[in-house]
């Protein structure tokens, strides 16, 4: 592999040039060798080029498509809020603690499940066809819990949606940053996850309106099934990342996508970018090796390759700061919550939280390739802990049993600090952690990534069922503002673990991923370099900084 080249009249102002093999000059994009298949032998070339096109509408039309699984993923995690309150005796019982952290939880575990096998399976059968399964899940899972007339059958039916929520939340945001041009990635993604929190929206507002509906809870989750079967649909008519193509030897089906999301790029630059994927993306197997043998190799690339155990240990980390801080544990019980602190329309009040989360969301849209993702950490993480701080003070001018006190008169000073510091919460999470995790397949080179992502998002559902299944047992056991402060204090440790281990990623392609983490975590190198690459596509695109993320 030959390594990029920076050159220019400063290093201020880099330009990156890629010499290209030497044994044929032949453009055919043929299943033999990288130096077969290359076009315009022994001539350099601007791998920079090609990013520099603008985004084809087919890559609005796929990121669209892909973050239905995300708004999905909200919508189930939205609407069992509401849920929890609606049922009453709909289940033959009244619910009890237990029994709503059980149906809570029970959507975690079956995501933990699905999300360790998605990557694995993903890599052999491709993107589009696993998120296609993960639809069916949904609509068994939805279906399920629609006709639920006890409460081990909506645990069930939770469960089975669970698998797809899992599969679907890792994959989704795989599918979009391998189609991504490299430049829109980190943005891109993050539409994934603005879906979201926009599912997370619905979810609240619906629920809101069927309140005081017969079975309303019951509408609320069969809705699910609408976006469900119309991704599925879809899919079915959509592309398979050109990576995957690549490393199954089908190049010229990979120029075809990459010519559908490069509309104006020429056939050369086309060429040219084939041949950087076979690069990064060619099976380094044997001929002949078997399934788990295979399984066996790359566990033992990402767990023994430092640069690649380095990837991991960021991903997982990233993934567990984000659930340990909290944050699930009020979209899953914020109106069980607000409902014992007073309000009468709980739902309601758990809508203004969800729509401060989106809203933020929005922002992190608009800097995270800007301002890039340590810089966001490092100013968000500790307004967290603030956040939680705060809220834990009210809690502790209010009833001591307030689990028990269902809806009793309060000051409602507190209950506005609360609401309050909860918005607070929201808004820093969105912005920041809520976001940066999903990013996480570009920290991995591809003959990992599969399972890399799958062990990252497995650590982040590992810790939503710890969350949604002690969450209301902390609440009775150790009060409302020891629950709240424990959460601060581990949002404060998750800082820590931001800026001593995260590196910068936006700006940086592949190739210099791997290197950064080659050797170390290289946080102050990581810096440097954002700065010069984000010099260098100022001065080739006419001011705009955006830079690629990954190859």
């Amino acid at each position: 592999m030959s390594p990029a080249v920076y050159s220019g009249k400063d290093s201020g102002s880099p330009v990156k040039t890629k010499t290209m093999p030497t044994k044929n000059s032949s453009s055919s994009l043929d299943n033999s060798s990288i130096d077969s298949s290359c076009p315009m032998a022994g001539e350099e070339y601007d791998s920079v080029a090609i990013e520099l096109h603008r985004m084809s509408a087919m890559m609005i039309i796929l990121t669209i498509t892909a973050s239905i699984s995300g708004f999905l993923f909200g919508y189930d995690t939205g609407y069992i809020s509401a849920a929890l309150v609606m049922i009453k005796e709909d289940l033959s019982v009244t619910l009890t603690t237990g029994d709503k952290s059980l149906i809570t939880s029970s959507t975690s575990l079956g995501a933990l499940l699905g999300a360790l096998i998605a990557g694995t399976i993903a890599d052999i059968h491709g993107r589009k066809w696993v998120i296609t399964g993960a639809n069916i899940l949904f609509l068994v899972g939805a279906g399920a819990q629609t006709g639920a007339k006890t409460v081990w059958t909506m645990i069930i039916g939770r469960f089975i949606m669970g698998w797809g929520v899992g599969i679907a939340s890792l994959i989704a945001p795989l599918y979009i940053s391998e189609m991504a041009p490299a430049r829109f990635r980190g943005r891109l993604v993050v539409i994934n996850v603005l879906a979201i929190t926009g599912g997370q929206v619905i979810a609240y507002g619906i629920g809101a309106g069927l309140t005081n509906v017969h079975n309303g809870w019951r509408i609320l989750v069969g809705i699910s099934m609408i976006p469900a079967a119309a991704q599925m649909i879809i899919f079915a008519f959509l592309p398979e990342t050109p990576r995957f193509l690549v490393r199954a030897g089908r190049k010229d089906e990979a120029k075809a996508v990459l010519n559908r999301i490069y509309a104006s790029a020429s056939d050369d630059e086309l060429d040219h970018k084939v041949i950087d994927l076979v690069k990064f993306t060619q099976s380094t197997f044997p001929e002949g090796t078997g399934l788990v043998k295979r399984l066996y190799l790359t566990f033992y690339d990402l767990y023994f390759v430092p640069g690649n155990l380095r990837a991991l240990i960021i991903a997982c980390g990233l993934q567990g700061v984000q659930q340990f801080c909290g944050w699930n544990s009020l979209v899953y019980f914020s109106a069980t919550v607000f409902q014992s602190v007073g309000f009468k329309n709980a739902t309601a009040v758990s809508l203004i939280i969800t729509c401060t989360n989106f809203l933020f969301t929005c922002v992190a849209f608009l800097i995270i390739d800007r301002v890039g993702r340590r810089r966001i950490l490092i100013c968000t993480v500790w307004g967290m802990s603030l956040a939680l701080v705060i809220c834990s003070i009210a809690f502790h001018y209010l009833p001591p049993n307030l689990l028990q006190s269902h809806g009793n008169a309060i000051d409602n000073k507190w209950a506005s600090v609360i609401i309050f510091s909860l918005m607070l919460f929201a808004a820093f999470y969105a912005t920041g952690i809520g976001n940066v995790p999903w990013q996480q397949s570009e920290l991995f080179p591809m003959n990992v990534r599969g399972l890399g992502t799958s062990m990252a998002t497995a650590t982040n559902w590992a810790g939503s069922l710890v969350v949604s299944s002690t969450f209301l047992t902390m609440l009775n056991n150790i009060t409302p503002t020891g629950t709240f402060a424990f959460y601060a204090g581990l949002c404060a440790v998750g800082w820590c673990f931001c800026f001593y281990f995260y590196p910068e990623t936006a700006n940086l392609n592949l190739e210099e991923v791997q290197d950064l983490l080659k050797d170390g975590f290289n946080i102050n190198k990581s810096v440097e370099n954002q700065k010069a690459i984000k010099q260098m596509y100022k001065s080739r695109a006419s001011g705009d900084d955006f830079a690629p993320t990954s190859v």
